[in-house]
Formats: structure tokens, C-alpha cells, sequence
């Protein structure tokens, strides 16, 4: 790979990402404007959250599978399959709003369908990244991945919320449909690369249950990246619990004015570690900067429990945000450079289907060990109340926080003995890259060339 051909692929990249953010946005707004017409149609909370999970499930059980089909079939076809079916639910679910024919229950099959399109996408679009842009500059792609999604997330719903009321639902999902066939025609005229064969196992022809057994003999004679991913599960575990509790946790002494307060600073966290991770690029050993900024941001739910003040929760969810970018960035840069290109789709969707296992059962248990086992043994002449009660209080919420804390130290002792680990420590080494050494000679631009080539991807045709 040239210096040129390497900025022609960040180029290439640019302009497809720059086409999946104006896509994104528009399934944001769609998305909200669907949530509120359902809500609306009975006031269910139940209902609301059943559409959530529906779309949570299909994400999980279709992505092993997008994996699978990332490494088989043409990798550009199979996103611009997922952009056609989503399109097409999408208009469907328009030309429904508009007649006045949409059902509750047909909001379930569209999101189904929906979802399980968009779920298509991913391992393809995360395995061409790796293809596209040289592997120095993997980190701070992802850094501006992150920062495009959290501007998505910020930007999509009070938008929506200002349209609806001037367009209507349809007219708000028409500018979805819009945005859809914008990504798709970016794309259409773009090449990508194919994958060079660079194992047997991508040459065979192999059942989707032996793919599936591919991916994780793969980890498993790695153990150092296998190590890696049994970090990210129990973080992921922890996190989850921190996600969904966290809520009551404020509410439990202050208002839904101090809940949107402390939201507003988790999303700031997380947009500015996400450029710092853009413009930086992380440390160069990227497991050591797993490694500590796990280290930092563990004590950072010791920090926002110990007292229920909301100012102290908000600046340490300023800081727990911010270094969740850098940590999922380092980690997302050393899978992609580690792992052959024509195998990433197929060791991705057990990575992730690994990875995001023990996010329904923090879901599932948060609620249990808060409201029966922490809340009960922190109220008023609990189990616990004189022992830790007078080191961080107690009554209603102090359980969630007694829960934040044990976390907290857990996670610390996790990540101590995560870095004793010598596989871990030297997964970089260890693990041969992906990559030759030519091209990794040629990625030695100066950083400037990140900013240049974020110019020329607009002024320069691809």
C-alpha cells in the first residue's frame, strides 16, 4: 500500500462515513417519531419498552449471522442490501402513517425488520474500515465514529420532537426514506476492495455452524485477544448495571431536572473524548491505555456513589464518559489490526456475540439486587445500614450507591488482575498484525495527513 493509495482509502472512507452519518441521522429521526406515535396509541409504558426490547433481541440474534455473511458475500452488496430493506420497511411504514393504516402490532414487524436490515451492515462496514484506512489511523477513525454516533444521538430527537408537530410522523419518516437512498447512491459509486484470501478457512466452503466454530478456534489460539474480550464482558456487565440504575439513583434525591443535568454531561463526556480520541489517536501501546483508563474510570462509580449529590454524580459521569471512547477506540483498533481482513466478519460476530452476552443478564438481575438485596439492606436499620451507613448514608437510593461501590471495587480488582496477565499485557507483540510491514511502512504519514485527508474527501473526487 503507497501513501497515495493509503489516502485514497482514507478518502473513500470519509465519504462513506460522511454518507452513514446523514443516514443515521435520518433513522434517528425516524426512530423517535415512531416511538412517540406508538406511545401515544395507548400510553403503555410496557409497550414502549417491548418495541425497545424487540429491537435490542433481533440486534443480537442477527449479528452473528451478518458476521458470517460479511466474510462470504461482497461486502459492498451486502450494505447496500441492508440500506435497500431498511428503505423499504421504512416506506411502508410512511405510506401506513400517511393512509392511517398503521397498527401497534405492525410497529413490532417493522422494527424487527428494520432492525434486523441495519444489524446486516455492521461487521461489513467495520471489516472494510480496516481495508480502507491505514492501520495508524484506526484509532482516531473510530474516534470520529464515536463522536458521529453520540452528534446523532444529540441532534436526532429534539429535532424529530420540533418537526413532528409541522410535518407529522409521515412527513418526519419521509426524510428517513430520503436520507436512505442518499447513503445508498454515495455508495453505489464508490469501490471497495475485496478482501485478499489470506487463510485456507476462506477459501472453503463451509457450513454457517463450521463459520461459527472458525471464529472461535481463532480466538481460542489467541489467547491474548480472547483475554481482551473477557475484560471488555465483565466491564460490559458492570456498565450495564450502572446504565440502567442510574436513573433511580438520582432520582432517588433529586428531579427530572437534575437527571437531564447529569445526562447532559454524560453526553458532553463522551463527544469530547470522542474527538480527543479523533485528533490524539491514543497512546501507541494501545493495551496499556485499555488497561489504565479502565483503571481510572473503575473508581469514578466510587466517586458518584458515595454521596447523593448531583453535582459530584455529574462531574464524575463527565469523566467515565469521556474515557469510554478511548477505551472502546483502543480496543476496536487492535481487533481490526490484529485480524486477517477476509476473517474479521466471521471472528467479529463471536467477538460481539461474546461480548454483548452479559448485557441482558445485568438488564435482567439490576432491578432484583438494587430493590431487594442492596435497597432493603441500606434503609433504616437494615443489614447494613450501621456498618456502611455512616460512610456514605442511608434511606432510599443509598442501596444503588452501596451497589455503584461494590462494582467499582470489583472492576479495579478485575483490571489489576487483568494487567498481571501476560498474554494480555503483550497481545500486540505477541499477535501478529494483520498487515504487512509495507504497509505499515507507508501508514508512517505525518498526523497532518488525517486532517488532509478529511479536506480532500470533499474537494477531491473518490
Amino acid at each position: 500500500m503507497t501513501r497515495r493509495t493509503a489516502s485514497h482509502g482514507m478518502r473513500i472512507y470519509l465519504l462513506i462515513w460522511f454518507s452513514q452519518f446523514v443516514s443515521s441521522i435520518g433513522t434517528s429521526l425516524g426512530s423517535f417519531a415512531l416511538g412517540v406515535w406508538a406511545f401515544r396509541q395507548n400510553g403503555s409504558a410496557t409497550e414502549y419498552a417491548m418495541i425497545a426490547f424487540t429491537a435490542t433481541c433481533t440486534a443480537i440474534l442477527v449479528s452473528p449471522l451478518a458476521g458470517v455473511l460479511a466474510d462470504r458475500w461482497d461486502r459492498k452488496r451486502l450494505i447496500l442490501f441492508g440500506d435497500s430493506g431498511a428503505a423499504v420497511m421504512t416506506c411502508l411504514m410512511a405510506v401506513a402513517l400517511y393512509t392511517g393504516h398503521l397498527r401497534l402490532w405492525h410497529v413490532y414487524i417493522i422494527v424487527f425488520f428494520m432492525v434486523g436490515f441495519s444489524a446486516l451492515q455492521g461487521p461489513a462496514f467495520v471489516a472494510t474500515v480496516s481495508q480502507l484506512v491505514p492501520r495508524r489511523q484506526l484509532t482516531r477513525m473510530s474516534g470520529l465514529a464515536q463522536a458521529g454516533s453520540i452528534a446523532v444521538n444529540l441532534t436526532g430527537p429534539p429535532l424529530s420532537g420540533a418537526l413532528i408537530p409541522i410535518l407529522g410522523y409521515h412527513g418526519v419518516i419521509a426524510i428517513d426514506l430520503t436520507t436512505f437512498f442518499f447513503a445508498f447512491l454515495v455508495l453505489l459509486f464508490i469501490r471497495l476492495p475485496r478482501p485478499a484470501a489470506t487463510t485456507a478457512a476462506s477459501q472453503e466452503r463451509r457450513s454457517i455452524m463450521a463459520d461459527f466454530k472458525f471464529g472461535w478456534d481463532y480466538l481460542r489460539q489467541r489467547p491474548g485477544l480472547l483475554s481482551l474480550l473477557w475484560l471488555f464482558m465483565a466491564t460490559t456487565f458492570a456498565f450495564s448495571i450502572v446504565s440502567v440504575l442510574l436513573t433511580p439513583l438520582i432520582l432517588s434525591f433529586g428531579s427530572p431536572t437534575n437527571l437531564g443535568f447529569v445526562n447532559g454531561f454524560l453526553v458532553a463526556g463522551s463527544l469530547l473524548g470522542s474527538l480527543l480520541l479523533g485528533v490524539w489517536g491514543g497512546p501507541q501501546n494501545r493495551v496499556n491505555g485499555v488497561l489504565l483508563f479502565l483503571l481510572l474510570q473503575a473508581p469514578l462509580l466510587l466517586l458518584g456513589a458515595v454521596r447523593p449529590n448531583v453535582m459530584l454524580i455529574a462531574v464524575a459521569c463527565f469523566i467515565f464518559a469521556g474515557l469510554s471512547p478511548l477505551i472502546g477506540g483502543l480496543s476496536q483498533a487492535i481487533w481490526q489490526s490484529k485480524v486477517a481482513h477476509d476473517i474479521q466478519g466471521r471472528v467479529f460476530a463471536i467477538r460481539g456475540l461474546i461480548g454483548s452476552s452479559t448485557a441482558p443478564l445485568a438488564f435482567l438481575l439490576a432491578g432484583p439486587l438494587a430493590d431487594r438485596i442492596f435497597e432493603p439492606s441500606m434503609a433504616p436499620g437494615g443489614a447494613l445500614a450501621g456498618i456502611v451507613g455512616p460512610l456514605i448514608g442511608i434511606g432510599k437510593g443509598r442501596g444503588v450507591g452501596l451497589l455503584f461501590i461494590t462494582l467499582g471495587l470489583v472492576l479495579i480488582l478485575v483490571v489489576v488482575l487483568s494487567s498481571l496477565n501476560p498474554r494480555l499485557r503483550n497481545v500486540e507483540s505477541e499477535v501478529p498484525d494483520a498487515i504487512s510491514d509495507s504497509e505499515d511502512d507507508a501508514d508512517k504519514a505525518p498526523t497532518r495527513s488525517f486532517f488532509t485527508a478529511i479536506k480532500n474527501t470533499f474537494t477531491r473526487r473518490a
